[in-house]
């Protein structure tokens, strides 16, 4: 078993400048139909929520490195951040062996100007 960690922090006006500029097209390359439902609910907060999926999925992408994301293909729309009954986040990798990965958690922070997001991947080895 390895312990693999990654991080990332992302200032939400870039996401944002991304979205306003590349609209649709940059949404449905980055994001799932459910993330996208989630973000678009949030209206005037929704790049918080945008930036802080975006985080995540950088961070896993560092925490599962690249050979992983090479061998089995991983896309940013993979990696998909979903919340639980209790509104805690989630994350769920597609496109990858389920015995790969023992188990994944994240965590996910935003303020007005950054999302922060930490992802801890348990790898079989």
């Amino acid at each position: 078993m390895r312990v693999k960690c990654g991080v990332d922090i992302i200032e939400i006006s870039r996401v944002q400048k991304s979205i306003d500029n590349l609209g649709v097209s940059f949404l449905n390359k980055i994001f799932t139909e459910k993330e996208i439902e989630y973000c678009e609910k949030k209206g005037k907060s929704r790049y918080e929520h945008y930036a802080a999926r975006f985080a995540v999925k950088e961070a896993v992408f560092k925490a599962i490195s690249k050979t992983l994301e090479d061998k089995y293909s991983i896309s940013w729309k993979n990696i998909e951040t979903t919340n639980d009954e209790q509104g805690r986040p989630r994350v769920e990798i597609t496109n990858i062996n389920n015995n790969i990965i023992e188990d994944i958690d994240i965590s996910i922070s935003h303020c007005k100007e950054y999302a922060i997001a930490n992802a801890v991947v348990v790898l079989n080895n």
